[in-house]
């Protein structure tokens, strides 16, 4: 009886669901996250009866024949991109980007990462890093004796000197992609390049459709609970009917079984 493995290939697919629905509730506070989604697709079917045959010599055609399928698999585990929400820090290096693009962080080995957070900070030599100490790509230096420093919606940087001059200390720019969706997350907020998601394209905030800088913001998840929360008990209770479909397949064959 198939019902068994079939329904058994449901329940595994809830696990899937349900732990990808964990890992967004666990982030709904981790500056930048982009929440997951579960997509599933049916497995191959059992042809008893295939569908366009001719059942006669003049030429009858079955309309729609008997397919049996076998269950479900996971499919992908897709990242939802959408604008998570702005959050007041009061914090002049944190930085949200309000639309599209991505901060490009280089990583130990060469490798340039990319990321929605921009909770920066200063490191010994006055550079701007991330909270593990990863540089800002364009590299961007703050002087010591720097005093309120301004980042523009245009992710320009100024600052006013010892002398109370203004002075440009550089300029923010941004990375897009073709498809975003297809960026490989490497944890620590980071995610890499891949074939997926095509080359980086870069340029300057607020121009030819990238997002603009906002200092003392940081961007948050995009995770809404109530959401979660209802996938969740959707998630629960498909587990459920595939384990009753089980004790029902098994009561089918104990009732089998016992047929003198």
């Amino acid at each position: 009886m198939r019902a068994l493995y079939t329904a058994a290939t449901g329940m595994k697919a809830q696990e899937y669901n349900v732990e990808v629905i964990s890992n967004n509730v666990a982030n709904m506070r981790t500056t930048g996250y982009k929440k997951q989604r579960a997509d599933f697709q049916d497995l191959l079917y059992q042809n008893l009866r295939r569908m366009g045959t001719e059942t006669s010599d003049d030429g009858t055609i079955v309309p729609t024949g008997i397919q049996i399928g076998t269950g479900v698999k996971l499919a992908s585990t897709g990242r939802v991109m959408s604008q998570g929400s702005m959050e007041n820090t009061g914090k002049e290096l944190d930085i949200a980007i309000r639309g599209e693009g991505f901060f490009q962080i280089q990583l130990p080995g060469g490798a340039t990462g990319y990321s929605r957070d921009g909770s920066f900070e200063r490191d010994q030599n006055g550079q701007l890093v991330t909270i593990d100490g990863y540089q800002l790509d364009p590299n961007i230096t703050i002087p010591e004796n720097t005093r309120d420093l301004t980042i523009a919606p245009s992710g320009k940087v100024q600052g006013v000197d010892e002398a109370g001059a203004t002075v440009d200390l550089g300029q923010i720019q941004l990375a897009r992609f073709v498809n975003k969706a297809g960026l490989e997350a490497i944890g620590d907020n980071l995610f890499l390049e891949t074939d997926a998601s095509g080359a980086p394209q870069t340029g300057n905030p607020n121009e030819d459709g990238y997002g603009s800088t906002q200092q003392f913001f940081l961007e948050m998840a995009n995770v809404d609970a109530v959401t979660e929360i209802a996938d969740l008990i959707s998630a629960q209770r498909a587990y459920e009917m595939n384990s009753k479909v089980i004790q029902a397949a098994d009561q089918m064959y104990s009732t089998t079984t016992q047929i003198r």
